[in-house]
């Protein structure tokens, strides 16, 4: 049973995927942005991933 949390993002080349590990830093007083470097599953290389909105989750789940 997965106990984590996990996060629904669209890497820079358009791919969605889900990941456990999808932190939320901050950079001083402000954040940095939703933005995050992390590794995508799908062509194996470390993009810049954003999470996917709730909207664009029902639409990817219809089609």
């Amino acid at each position: 049973m997965d106990l984590m949390e996990r996060t629904v993002v669209r890497c820079a080349e358009g791919h969605v995927f889900s990941t456990a590990s999808f932190p939320m830093q901050q950079l001083d007083a402000g954040r940095i942005g939703p933005g995050r470097l992390i590794r995508c599953p799908r062509c194996t290389r470390l993009r810049h991933a954003v999470p996917v909105e709730s909207a664009e989750l029902l639409e990817l789940k219809r089609h």
